[in-house]
């Protein structure tokens, strides 16, 4: 047992699915073969989750990774939140339950740092919640940049093998647009290649997803394939770097995944988000690169409408640690 790595699981906002999602991930069988679930998370949200999902097996509240013992009917939890589960209200979004969950992830961030566990793999946070909780950022990969002091993680989707990496993400389309520079372009090409073979694939092949329709279609359409994209391509091949594009987004999605390209550079949030989550909404796992350490996440929300009815799947979850064990192998 003692080989296996050590995935430290944060619960996600209490109010949400995320107590849930984690509980039936920790009651799966196969799962814990593969690794060692640590939860952080309110004791009480999860003995209730347990309850919920109709796990045969207890919670045990410890202080340390040390302290483990990773037995088969047992789920061990370190609780650092101030917390009181009775009060809350589920579905609604609250700072009781933002402060929490916050709480949780930067416990997660320190065991990691500290060597105590090998990765993280968090359950959805909400921002509103964070938010109302007074928390400095919005966001899980804000808030593993400001505590690592980590400069611009990136974050990658994995399903299966088609890997997609984001120039943009939390912008207005328009800024976003805006943001696709030559040297930006530039930049996390090599930064893509780079965290592609620490992920242990040797020669990675890339490729540029366009920004207008049929790539601009010679600059019919826009020009910032012709001015900004096509630059940082050459460039990118003068050092080196396996890159092809811009390739119409309406089709480098698909390509990736047929096997001609090991990854995508997408332009903008939702160009990635749309072409992995139409595939395999629950499948689709986030993974943020550029840290210290390996995260990997669910890719849905809260969920507040089906929060504490006992109907969450988590197919995403189960999903999101069994990426996590994948990549420790090269990380």
């Amino acid at each position: 047992m003692q080989h296996l790595p050590l995935i430290a699981v944060t619960m996600g906002d209490p109010a949400g699915i995320g107590p849930e999602i984690v509980a039936r991930a920790a009651t799966n069988a196969a799962l814990r073969r593969k690794a060692r679930l640590l939860v952080l998370g309110n004791a009480q949200a999860m003995r209730q989750a347990l309850s919920l999902v109709g796990a045969q097996m207890s919670l045990r509240e410890i202080h340390s990774p040390a302290e483990a013992g990773f037995q088969p009917d047992c789920l061990e939890a370190i609780d650092p939140t101030r917390l009181e589960f009775a009060t809350l209200k589920p579905g609604v979004a609250q700072g009781e339950a933002g402060l929490a969950a916050y709480d949780c992830i930067r416990k997660a961030i320190e065991l990691t740092l500290n060597g105590e566990t090998d990765a993280i793999a968090t359950a959805p946070i909400n921002k509103e919640a964070l938010h109302a909780a007074g928390v400095p950022y919005i966001d899980h990969t804000a808030m593993l940049a400001g505590l690592t002091g980590s400069h611009d993680p990136m974050t990658m989707f994995v399903l299966d093998n088609l890997r997609i990496f984001f120039l943009t993400r939390h912008l207005p389309l328009i800024e976003a647009c805006r943001q696709v520079t030559s040297q930006r372009v530039l930049t996390y090409l090599a930064r893509v290649d780079g965290e592609l073979r620490r992920l242990g694939i040797a020669s990675p092949r890339i490729a540029v997803a366009g920004l207008n329709p049929h790539s601009g279609e010679g600059g019919l359409f826009g020009t910032e394939e012709i001015q900004e994209i096509l630059p940082a391509v050459a460039e990118a091949h003068s050092q080196g770097i396996d890159v092809q594009g811009p390739v119409p987004a309406d089709s480098v999605f698909f390509l990736c995944r047929q096997g001609k390209y090991d990854a995508v550079l997408s332009l903008y949030h939702d160009q990635g988000h749309i072409a992995a989550k139409t595939v395999d909404f629950e499948r689709t796992v986030s993974v943020t690169l550029g840290l210290s350490f390996l995260r990997t996440s669910v890719d849905h929300g809260t969920a507040f409408d089906l929060a504490w009815k006992g109907m969450a799947s988590a197919t995403s979850m189960e999903e999101s640690i069994r990426v996590a064990v994948r990549y420790l192998r090269h990380a």
